[in-house]
Protein backbone atom coordinates (compact mmCIF):
# COMPACT_ATOMS: atom_id res chain seq x y z
CA UNK A 1 0.00 0.00 0.00
CA UNK A 2 1.08 3.24 -1.18
CA UNK A 3 0.54 5.72 1.90
CA UNK A 4 1.83 9.69 1.15
CA UNK A 5 2.92 12.35 3.31
CA UNK A 6 0.26 15.40 3.29
CA UNK A 7 1.85 18.37 5.06
CA UNK A 8 5.35 19.78 4.57
CA UNK A 9 6.74 23.02 5.99
CA UNK A 10 6.23 25.90 3.64
CA UNK A 11 3.87 23.78 1.43
CA UNK A 12 1.00 21.25 1.05
CA UNK A 13 1.84 17.90 -0.81
CA UNK A 14 -0.79 16.89 -3.00
CA UNK A 15 -2.29 13.22 -2.29
CA UNK A 16 -0.47 12.43 -5.83
CA UNK A 17 2.98 13.09 -5.14
CA UNK A 18 3.26 16.33 -7.80
CA UNK A 19 5.82 19.48 -6.84
CA UNK A 20 4.68 21.96 -4.32
CA UNK A 21 5.75 25.80 -4.00
CA UNK A 22 7.15 25.09 -0.49
CA UNK A 23 9.59 22.30 -2.00
CA UNK A 24 10.19 23.14 -5.93
CA UNK A 25 13.39 21.12 -6.13
CA UNK A 26 11.78 17.92 -5.18
CA UNK A 27 12.43 14.91 -7.69
CA UNK A 28 9.78 12.23 -8.50
CA UNK A 29 10.28 8.89 -6.25
CA UNK A 30 10.55 5.87 -6.88
CA UNK A 31 7.62 3.71 -8.27
CA UNK A 32 5.61 1.38 -6.08
CA UNK A 33 7.45 2.92 -2.68
CA UNK A 34 6.42 5.25 0.46
CA UNK A 35 6.89 8.78 -0.29
CA UNK A 36 8.23 11.38 1.30
CA UNK A 37 9.26 15.12 0.28
CA UNK A 38 12.46 16.41 1.37
CA UNK A 39 13.13 20.27 2.46
CA UNK A 40 15.66 21.84 0.19
CA UNK A 41 17.37 23.91 2.73
CA UNK A 42 20.06 22.50 4.63
CA UNK A 43 18.86 21.88 8.19
CA UNK A 44 15.61 23.79 8.47
CA UNK A 45 13.22 22.62 6.70
CA UNK A 46 11.92 19.18 7.16
CA UNK A 47 8.71 16.73 6.35
CA UNK A 48 6.08 15.87 8.83
CA UNK A 49 3.49 13.06 8.44
CA UNK A 50 0.11 12.00 9.43
CA UNK A 51 1.65 9.91 11.32
CA UNK A 52 5.74 10.06 12.95
CA UNK A 53 6.52 7.00 14.17
CA UNK A 54 5.74 5.32 10.34
CA UNK A 55 7.58 8.60 8.87
CA UNK A 56 10.67 7.71 11.07
CA UNK A 57 10.65 4.00 10.39
CA UNK A 58 10.23 4.62 6.65
CA UNK A 59 13.20 6.86 6.93
CA UNK A 60 15.31 4.57 8.79
CA UNK A 61 14.58 1.63 7.30
CA UNK A 62 14.28 1.91 3.58
CA UNK A 63 15.75 5.36 2.48
CA UNK A 64 18.89 7.38 1.99
CA UNK A 65 18.05 10.75 3.11
CA UNK A 66 19.95 13.99 1.45
CA UNK A 67 18.96 17.58 1.69
CA UNK A 68 17.35 17.43 -1.92
CA UNK A 69 17.13 14.25 -2.93
CA UNK A 70 15.40 10.88 -1.49
CA UNK A 71 16.79 7.18 -3.00
CA UNK A 72 16.28 3.86 -2.10
CA UNK A 73 19.18 2.21 -0.05
CA UNK A 74 19.72 -0.19 -2.89
CA UNK A 75 20.01 2.93 -5.06
CA UNK A 76 22.66 4.02 -3.89
CA UNK A 77 24.87 6.15 -6.50
CA UNK A 78 28.38 5.54 -7.58
CA UNK A 79 30.43 7.38 -10.08
CA UNK A 80 29.58 6.50 -13.00
CA UNK A 81 25.86 8.52 -12.07
CA UNK A 82 22.52 7.28 -11.45
CA UNK A 83 19.03 5.78 -12.90
CA UNK A 84 17.06 8.85 -12.30
CA UNK A 85 16.41 11.24 -15.32
CA UNK A 86 16.69 14.89 -14.82
CA UNK A 87 14.07 16.68 -12.86
CA UNK A 88 12.85 19.18 -15.79
CA UNK A 89 13.38 21.63 -18.27
CA UNK A 90 15.43 24.47 -17.34
CA UNK A 91 15.29 27.72 -18.65
CA UNK A 92 17.81 29.24 -15.74
CA UNK A 93 17.82 33.55 -15.12
CA UNK A 94 20.34 35.84 -16.28
CA UNK A 95 20.91 39.26 -14.17
CA UNK A 96 23.84 41.78 -14.72
CA UNK A 97 26.29 42.25 -12.01
CA UNK A 98 28.34 45.21 -11.74
CA UNK A 99 28.10 49.51 -12.59
CA UNK A 100 31.27 50.19 -14.32
CA UNK A 101 31.91 47.18 -16.43
CA UNK A 102 28.78 45.12 -16.51
CA UNK A 103 28.42 41.85 -17.12
CA UNK A 104 26.14 38.97 -17.46
CA UNK A 105 25.87 36.11 -15.03
CA UNK A 106 23.89 32.78 -15.47
CA UNK A 107 22.10 30.91 -12.84
CA UNK A 108 20.94 26.93 -12.73
CA UNK A 109 20.79 24.27 -10.84
CA UNK A 110 22.20 20.62 -11.43
CA UNK A 111 22.25 17.12 -10.08
CA UNK A 112 26.07 16.11 -8.22
CA UNK A 113 27.06 13.05 -6.42
CA UNK A 114 28.74 13.80 -3.35
CA UNK A 115 29.61 10.75 -1.07
CA UNK A 116 27.33 8.33 -3.29
CA UNK A 117 24.31 10.40 -2.82
CA UNK A 118 22.92 13.64 -5.08
CA UNK A 119 22.36 16.35 -4.56
CA UNK A 120 20.85 19.40 -6.00
CA UNK A 121 23.10 22.32 -6.39
CA UNK A 122 22.87 25.99 -7.72
CA UNK A 123 25.47 27.12 -10.30
CA UNK A 124 26.78 30.60 -11.61
CA UNK A 125 28.92 31.56 -14.49
CA UNK A 126 29.57 34.46 -15.95
CA UNK A 127 28.36 34.76 -19.47
CA UNK A 128 29.92 38.01 -20.71
CA UNK A 129 30.08 41.66 -20.68
CA UNK A 130 27.00 44.17 -21.21
CA UNK A 131 29.03 44.85 -24.63
CA UNK A 132 29.38 41.00 -25.65
CA UNK A 133 25.51 40.65 -25.02
CA UNK A 134 23.41 44.27 -24.93
CA UNK A 135 20.18 42.77 -24.72
CA UNK A 136 18.81 39.91 -21.65
CA UNK A 137 17.54 37.93 -24.46
CA UNK A 138 21.05 37.45 -25.99
CA UNK A 139 22.46 36.41 -22.20
CA UNK A 140 19.59 33.71 -22.21
CA UNK A 141 20.63 32.75 -25.56
CA UNK A 142 24.58 32.11 -24.49
CA UNK A 143 22.92 30.51 -20.89
CA UNK A 144 21.23 27.82 -23.32
CA UNK A 145 24.62 26.50 -24.41
CA UNK A 146 25.30 25.87 -20.97
CA UNK A 147 21.81 24.38 -20.21
CA UNK A 148 21.99 21.99 -23.04
CA UNK A 149 23.39 18.93 -20.93
CA UNK A 150 21.40 19.82 -18.16
CA UNK A 151 18.14 19.61 -20.31
CA UNK A 152 19.46 16.67 -22.07
CA UNK A 153 17.11 13.67 -21.32
CA UNK A 154 19.71 11.53 -21.19
CA UNK A 155 21.21 13.92 -18.38
CA UNK A 156 22.59 11.90 -15.15
CA UNK A 157 23.72 13.79 -12.10
CA UNK A 158 27.77 13.82 -12.06
CA UNK A 159 30.08 13.16 -8.87
CA UNK A 160 31.85 15.87 -8.32
CA UNK A 161 35.73 16.83 -6.90
CA UNK A 162 38.21 19.34 -7.26
CA UNK A 163 41.40 18.88 -9.58
CA UNK A 164 43.61 18.00 -6.30
CA UNK A 165 41.03 15.77 -5.15
CA UNK A 166 40.69 13.75 -8.58
CA UNK A 167 44.46 13.86 -9.61
CA UNK A 168 45.69 10.84 -6.36
CA UNK A 169 42.48 9.20 -7.58
CA UNK A 170 43.59 8.88 -10.81
CA UNK A 171 46.85 8.06 -9.98
CA UNK A 172 45.96 5.24 -7.96
CA UNK A 173 43.36 3.34 -10.26
CA UNK A 174 45.14 4.33 -13.80
CA UNK A 175 48.81 5.47 -13.39
CA UNK A 176 49.51 2.68 -11.75
CA UNK A 177 49.49 0.27 -15.21
CA UNK A 178 52.25 2.32 -16.73
CA UNK A 179 56.10 1.68 -16.91
CA UNK A 180 57.99 2.99 -14.05
CA UNK A 181 59.68 5.66 -15.83
CA UNK A 182 56.48 7.01 -17.30
CA UNK A 183 55.23 7.47 -13.54
CA UNK A 184 57.60 9.25 -12.11
CA UNK A 185 57.33 11.84 -14.98
CA UNK A 186 53.71 12.18 -14.83
CA UNK A 187 53.60 12.65 -10.99
CA UNK A 188 56.35 15.15 -11.36
CA UNK A 189 54.10 17.02 -13.90
CA UNK A 190 50.91 16.83 -11.41
CA UNK A 191 53.12 18.32 -8.46
CA UNK A 192 54.85 20.73 -9.77
CA UNK A 193 52.62 22.10 -12.07
CA UNK A 194 49.51 20.91 -12.61
CA UNK A 195 47.59 21.03 -9.23
CA UNK A 196 49.68 23.82 -8.37
CA UNK A 197 47.76 25.62 -11.12
CA UNK A 198 44.43 23.79 -11.21
CA UNK A 199 44.08 22.48 -7.76
CA UNK A 200 41.02 24.21 -6.32
CA UNK A 201 39.02 24.09 -8.94
CA UNK A 202 35.85 21.77 -9.66
CA UNK A 203 37.18 19.33 -12.39
CA UNK A 204 33.39 20.86 -14.22
CA UNK A 205 34.85 23.77 -14.11
CA UNK A 206 37.98 23.60 -15.92
CA UNK A 207 37.76 24.03 -19.92
CA UNK A 208 39.21 24.94 -22.47
CA UNK A 209 39.75 28.84 -21.61
CA UNK A 210 41.74 27.58 -18.55
CA UNK A 211 43.59 25.19 -19.69
CA UNK A 212 44.77 27.72 -22.62
CA UNK A 213 45.39 29.79 -19.66
CA UNK A 214 48.13 27.46 -18.53
CA UNK A 215 49.71 26.12 -21.30
CA UNK A 216 50.37 30.36 -21.72
CA UNK A 217 51.57 31.06 -18.67
CA UNK A 218 53.85 28.29 -17.48
CA UNK A 219 57.54 28.86 -17.65
CA UNK A 220 59.08 25.55 -19.56
CA UNK A 221 60.90 24.99 -23.11
CA UNK A 222 57.86 24.26 -25.42
CA UNK A 223 58.38 20.40 -25.26
CA UNK A 224 57.82 20.53 -21.31
CA UNK A 225 54.36 22.21 -22.50
CA UNK A 226 53.46 19.77 -25.38
CA UNK A 227 54.01 16.96 -22.40
CA UNK A 228 52.13 18.42 -19.71
CA UNK A 229 49.01 19.06 -22.33
CA UNK A 230 49.50 15.09 -22.68
CA UNK A 231 48.86 14.58 -18.72
CA UNK A 232 46.18 16.48 -18.76
CA UNK A 233 44.58 15.14 -22.01
CA UNK A 234 44.89 11.63 -20.14
CA UNK A 235 43.19 13.01 -16.94
CA UNK A 236 40.53 14.60 -18.73
CA UNK A 237 39.58 11.51 -20.56
CA UNK A 238 39.49 9.82 -17.71
CA UNK A 239 37.28 12.67 -16.19
CA UNK A 240 35.08 12.28 -18.88
CA UNK A 241 34.61 8.44 -18.65
CA UNK A 242 33.63 8.68 -15.44
CA UNK A 243 31.43 10.99 -15.24
CA UNK A 244 33.29 14.32 -13.99
CA UNK A 245 32.70 15.98 -16.85
CA UNK A 246 30.84 16.55 -20.06
CA UNK A 247 33.18 17.75 -23.08
CA UNK A 248 36.68 17.60 -23.41
CA UNK A 249 38.28 20.69 -21.78
CA UNK A 250 41.65 20.00 -24.31
CA UNK A 251 39.29 20.67 -27.56
CA UNK A 252 40.94 23.74 -30.25
CA UNK A 253 43.91 24.40 -27.08
CA UNK A 254 46.85 25.81 -28.89
CA UNK A 255 50.06 24.70 -27.80
CA UNK A 256 53.72 26.69 -28.17
CA UNK A 257 55.73 25.48 -31.04
CA UNK A 258 58.71 23.58 -30.32
CA UNK A 259 62.00 24.98 -30.92
CA UNK A 260 64.69 22.66 -32.92
CA UNK A 261 67.49 22.46 -30.06
CA UNK A 262 70.85 21.36 -31.47
CA UNK A 263 71.31 17.65 -30.41
CA UNK A 264 74.84 16.58 -29.40
CA UNK A 265 76.95 14.24 -31.40
CA UNK A 266 80.32 12.76 -31.71
CA UNK A 267 82.52 12.87 -34.62
CA UNK A 268 84.77 10.16 -35.95
CA UNK A 269 88.00 11.03 -34.42
CA UNK A 270 86.23 11.89 -31.10
CA UNK A 271 84.66 8.34 -31.36
CA UNK A 272 87.94 6.56 -31.90
CA UNK A 273 89.72 8.73 -29.00
CA UNK A 274 87.06 7.67 -26.59
CA UNK A 275 87.42 4.06 -27.59
CA UNK A 276 91.49 3.93 -27.50
CA UNK A 277 91.09 5.83 -24.21
CA UNK A 278 88.10 4.35 -21.90
CA UNK A 279 88.64 0.99 -20.07
CA UNK A 280 86.96 -1.96 -20.01
CA UNK A 281 84.37 -2.80 -19.19
CA UNK A 282 83.26 0.51 -20.22
CA UNK A 283 84.68 0.58 -23.59
CA UNK A 284 83.06 -2.63 -24.46
CA UNK A 285 79.57 0.05 -23.16
CA UNK A 286 80.66 2.45 -25.69
CA UNK A 287 81.73 0.01 -28.19
CA UNK A 288 78.11 -1.18 -27.93
CA UNK A 289 76.00 2.40 -27.83
CA UNK A 290 78.10 3.34 -31.45
CA UNK A 291 77.66 0.33 -33.10
CA UNK A 292 74.23 -0.39 -32.38
CA UNK A 293 72.30 2.79 -31.22
CA UNK A 294 70.94 1.80 -28.87
CA UNK A 295 69.25 3.71 -25.67
CA UNK A 296 70.85 3.65 -22.12
CA UNK A 297 68.30 2.04 -20.53
CA UNK A 298 68.75 -0.41 -23.33
CA UNK A 299 72.45 -1.24 -22.90
CA UNK A 300 71.89 -1.29 -19.22
CA UNK A 301 69.43 -4.16 -19.40
CA UNK A 302 71.24 -6.38 -21.96
CA UNK A 303 71.51 -10.32 -20.73
CA UNK A 304 73.72 -13.03 -22.73
CA UNK A 305 71.19 -14.93 -23.82
CA UNK A 306 70.20 -11.77 -25.81
CA UNK A 307 72.88 -12.51 -28.19
CA UNK A 308 72.74 -14.91 -30.95
CA UNK A 309 75.96 -16.17 -31.44
CA UNK A 310 75.88 -18.58 -34.50
CA UNK A 311 74.14 -15.82 -36.64
CA UNK A 312 75.71 -12.93 -35.35
CA UNK A 313 72.57 -11.00 -33.86
CA UNK A 314 71.73 -9.13 -30.64
CA UNK A 315 68.06 -8.93 -29.25
CA UNK A 316 66.59 -6.22 -27.80
CA UNK A 317 63.88 -6.93 -24.86
CA UNK A 318 63.71 -5.08 -22.05
CA UNK A 319 65.24 -1.92 -20.26
CA UNK A 320 66.05 -0.37 -17.27
CA UNK A 321 65.29 2.77 -15.78
CA UNK A 322 66.82 3.47 -11.97
CA UNK A 323 67.64 -0.12 -11.36
CA UNK A 324 64.18 -1.24 -12.09
CA UNK A 325 63.35 -3.66 -15.28
CA UNK A 326 60.70 -2.32 -17.51
CA UNK A 327 59.74 -3.07 -21.18
CA UNK A 328 61.34 -1.20 -24.40
CA UNK A 329 60.00 2.48 -25.05
CA UNK A 330 57.81 1.36 -28.05
CA UNK A 331 56.12 -1.60 -30.00
CA UNK A 332 58.94 -0.82 -32.43
CA UNK A 333 61.72 -0.78 -29.63
CA UNK A 334 61.80 -4.64 -29.53
CA UNK A 335 64.31 -5.39 -32.05
CA UNK A 336 66.55 -7.85 -33.40
CA UNK A 337 69.65 -6.22 -35.61
CA UNK A 338 73.33 -7.88 -36.67
CA UNK A 339 76.81 -6.81 -35.03
CA UNK A 340 79.67 -6.85 -36.30
CA UNK A 341 82.75 -10.01 -36.38
CA UNK A 342 85.09 -7.49 -34.80
CA UNK A 343 82.35 -6.18 -31.44
CA UNK A 344 80.83 -9.94 -31.37
CA UNK A 345 84.19 -11.60 -31.00
CA UNK A 346 85.27 -8.74 -28.33
CA UNK A 347 82.17 -9.41 -26.33
CA UNK A 348 82.80 -12.83 -26.28
CA UNK A 349 85.99 -12.16 -25.48
CA UNK A 350 84.92 -9.94 -22.35
CA UNK A 351 82.58 -12.13 -21.35
CA UNK A 352 85.41 -15.18 -20.17
CA UNK A 353 86.04 -12.67 -17.91
CA UNK A 354 82.57 -11.88 -16.91
CA UNK A 355 81.32 -12.31 -13.06
CA UNK A 356 78.06 -14.10 -13.65
CA UNK A 357 74.96 -12.83 -12.31
CA UNK A 358 71.38 -13.88 -11.23
CA UNK A 359 69.48 -12.09 -14.17
CA UNK A 360 72.37 -13.01 -16.83
CA UNK A 361 73.27 -9.23 -16.80
CA UNK A 362 76.25 -8.65 -19.36
CA UNK A 363 76.88 -4.97 -17.34
CA UNK A 364 75.55 -5.64 -13.66
CA UNK A 365 77.45 -3.82 -10.27
CA UNK A 366 78.94 -6.01 -7.91
CA UNK A 367 75.56 -6.70 -6.28
CA UNK A 368 74.67 -8.17 -9.46
CA UNK A 369 72.61 -5.28 -10.12
CA UNK A 370 72.05 -3.43 -13.81
CA UNK A 371 73.89 -0.27 -14.07
CA UNK A 372 72.53 2.97 -13.49
CA UNK A 373 72.84 5.14 -16.96
CA UNK A 374 72.75 8.49 -15.09
CA UNK A 375 75.56 7.31 -12.29
CA UNK A 376 77.75 5.60 -15.63
CA UNK A 377 77.68 9.74 -17.35
CA UNK A 378 78.41 11.41 -14.06
CA UNK A 379 81.22 8.92 -13.10
CA UNK A 380 82.34 7.47 -16.10
CA UNK A 381 81.69 9.38 -19.09
CA UNK A 382 82.34 13.12 -18.05
CA UNK A 383 85.39 12.51 -16.29
CA UNK A 384 86.79 10.51 -19.91
CA UNK A 385 85.64 13.64 -22.12
CA UNK A 386 86.70 16.38 -19.69
CA UNK A 387 90.74 14.17 -20.02
CA UNK A 388 90.29 14.24 -23.56
CA UNK A 389 89.12 18.02 -24.26
CA UNK A 390 86.29 16.69 -25.57
CA UNK A 391 82.60 18.55 -25.65
CA UNK A 392 80.46 16.84 -22.81
CA UNK A 393 77.65 14.98 -24.00
CA UNK A 394 75.46 12.00 -22.80
CA UNK A 395 75.03 8.37 -23.50
CA UNK A 396 72.29 9.53 -25.81
CA UNK A 397 74.87 11.32 -28.12
CA UNK A 398 76.16 7.43 -29.17
CA UNK A 399 72.67 7.00 -30.30
CA UNK A 400 73.18 10.47 -32.72
CA UNK A 401 76.32 9.49 -33.77
CA UNK A 402 75.15 6.02 -34.98
CA UNK A 403 72.33 7.41 -37.06
CA UNK A 404 74.61 9.84 -38.51
CA UNK A 405 77.06 7.65 -39.65
CA UNK A 406 74.46 5.27 -41.46
CA UNK A 407 73.21 8.39 -42.85
CA UNK A 408 76.93 8.65 -44.17
CA UNK A 409 77.31 4.99 -45.54
CA UNK A 410 74.14 5.30 -47.39
CA UNK A 411 71.98 2.63 -45.53
CA UNK A 412 68.39 2.23 -46.55
CA UNK A 413 66.26 4.30 -44.26
CA UNK A 414 64.46 1.29 -43.70
CA UNK A 415 67.19 -0.43 -42.50
CA UNK A 416 68.16 2.61 -39.99
CA UNK A 417 64.19 2.93 -38.56
CA UNK A 418 64.34 -0.87 -38.25
CA UNK A 419 68.41 -0.42 -36.33
CA UNK A 420 66.75 2.27 -33.74
CA UNK A 421 63.67 0.97 -33.05
CA UNK A 422 61.81 4.23 -34.41
CA UNK A 423 58.32 4.24 -35.77
CA UNK A 424 58.51 6.98 -37.57
CA UNK A 425 61.08 7.55 -40.16
CA UNK A 426 60.53 11.21 -39.86
CA UNK A 427 61.91 11.05 -36.67
CA UNK A 428 65.07 9.27 -37.83
CA UNK A 429 65.83 11.46 -40.67
CA UNK A 430 64.85 14.87 -39.01
CA UNK A 431 66.15 14.67 -35.20
CA UNK A 432 68.77 11.90 -35.56
CA UNK A 433 70.58 12.39 -38.49
CA UNK A 434 73.04 15.24 -38.39
CA UNK A 435 75.07 16.44 -41.42
CA UNK A 436 78.55 15.92 -40.77
CA UNK A 437 80.99 19.00 -41.77
CA UNK A 438 82.75 16.44 -44.35
CA UNK A 439 79.82 15.86 -46.22
CA UNK A 440 78.87 19.22 -46.49
CA UNK A 441 82.29 20.32 -47.76
CA UNK A 442 82.26 17.83 -50.40
CA UNK A 443 78.40 18.75 -51.44
CA UNK A 444 79.48 22.46 -51.76
CA UNK A 445 82.64 21.17 -53.87
CA UNK A 446 80.39 19.52 -55.86
CA UNK A 447 77.91 22.12 -56.84
CA UNK A 448 80.72 24.82 -57.06
CA UNK A 449 82.23 22.50 -60.10
CA UNK A 450 78.38 22.29 -61.35
CA UNK A 451 77.54 26.47 -61.28
CA UNK A 452 81.72 26.80 -62.48
CA UNK A 453 82.51 24.08 -64.80
CA UNK A 454 85.63 25.58 -66.49
CA UNK A 455 86.76 26.89 -62.82
CA UNK A 456 90.24 25.24 -61.63
CA UNK A 457 90.00 21.92 -60.21
CA UNK A 458 91.66 21.13 -56.88
CA UNK A 459 95.07 20.64 -57.24
CA UNK A 460 95.87 18.69 -54.10
CA UNK A 461 94.45 18.19 -50.19
CA UNK A 462 95.53 21.57 -49.47
CA UNK A 463 92.27 23.42 -50.81
CA UNK A 464 91.20 25.19 -54.00
CA UNK A 465 91.42 28.29 -55.37
CA UNK A 466 89.27 31.69 -53.94
CA UNK A 467 86.36 32.16 -56.15
CA UNK A 468 86.02 35.48 -57.39
CA UNK A 469 83.51 37.74 -55.90
CA UNK A 470 80.27 37.76 -58.24
CA UNK A 471 78.78 41.57 -58.75
CA UNK A 472 75.62 42.03 -59.81
CA UNK A 473 75.04 44.80 -62.12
Amino acid sequence: MTRSFTQVVGGTLPGNGSSVEGCPDRLDLLPDAPRIAIGCSQTDDRCVSEDPSLEKSLVSERFLTTNCDTLRAEHRIGEQGGTLARRRYQKGRVFLRGKKNPVWVGRWREDVIEGGCIRRIERAEVLGSKLDFPTRRLALRELEKRLCVVNDPRYRARPTATFAEFAPRWETLVLTQFKPSTQATIRSHLRKHLIPFFGPWQMREIGPEEVQRFVSSVKVSGKTAKNLFATIQMLCKSARLWGYIANDPTSGVVLPKRQRVARRFFSVEEVQRILASANEPYRTFYWLALETGMRAGELCGLCVEDFDWQRGLVSVRRSVWRGKFQSPKSENAVRCFALSHRLLAHVADCLRRWKPNERGLVFASRNGTPWDANLLVKRKLYPLLDSLGIERGGLHAFRHTNSTLMDQLSVPLKVRQQRLGHSDPSLTLGVYTHVASGDDERFAEQLDEILRPNAPKKENGSGVESPKPLYLN
